[in-house]
């Protein structure tokens, strides 16, 4: 598989994992970004009209909030995903460039006063770095992203509110530092990785037995 494309369907996958809300919300605004998530998750699903879809609501809420980072790094993460929608390379690497800028962005922006506020229990810097983490690593290396991921990731895992947060979110979470680590060829990891979502019993139990099931 090209790397490009790689890319595409590796940040698919993570992306279904990661796609809730947090922030401090007002209730209209948590309203339309609801929508704006259910429309992102029909483009992963593959329905590629409702990537500019969930671009322009992404783009609207961000627009309104300019420094809510959950916002604009899910903003970031859609944008990236219209590199679903061309077959011209230097497109599809236009794309990705220009998600990931939104992302360092919205990494910049968060502060110790906005990056524990929470919604459904996740703090939104957790979710505003896992997102990120989960595009940095997925994206081909000529992209020089992969250290940075990486070091997005064990910042979640390690952060003081991630063994509060939700099961659901942690066994996104776990999953993903599974996957990489089978990918980068750490086998013991992937599996302490996936044995904690199956003694948690996460939602990602079935992945997480595939992923054992490997090793």
């Amino acid at each position: 598989m090209k790397p490009v494309m790689k890319f595409v369907v590796q940040f698919g996958l993570a992306l279904a994992a990661v796609i809730a809300s947090a922030g401090a919300f007002s209730q209209p605004s948590l309203a339309e970004y609801e929508a704006a998530s259910a429309l992102m998750l029909k483009a992963n699903d593959g329905n590629k009209h409702a990537i500019g879809q969930a671009v322009d609501a992404f783009k609207k809420l961000s627009d309104a909030e300019p420094t809510n980072t959950v916002y604009l790094v899910n903003l970031g993460a859609v944008v990236s995903m219209q590199a679903r929608t061309t077959i011209n390379p230097f497109k599809k690497i236009s794309y990705a460039e220009d998600g990931m800028s939104m992302q360092d962005k919205a990494l910049a922006l968060l502060k110790p006063s906005n990056s524990r506020l929470a919604f459904d229990g996740v703090e939104a810097g957790l979710r505003v770095k896992f997102v990120a983490a989960s595009t940095f690593l997925a994206v081909p290396g000529f992209f020089h992203r992969g250290d940075q991921g990486t070091k997005l990731l064990d910042e979640v895992l390690k952060a003081p509110g991630f063994a509060g947060s939700p099961t659901a979110f942690k066994g996104a979470v776990w999953l993903k530092a599974a996957d990489y680590a089978v990918e980068q060829k750490r086998p013991n990891d992937a599996r302490d990785y996936a044995n904690k979502i199956v003694e948690a019993n996460a939602p990602q139990v079935a992945a997480a037995r595939a992923v054992l099931s490997k090793l």
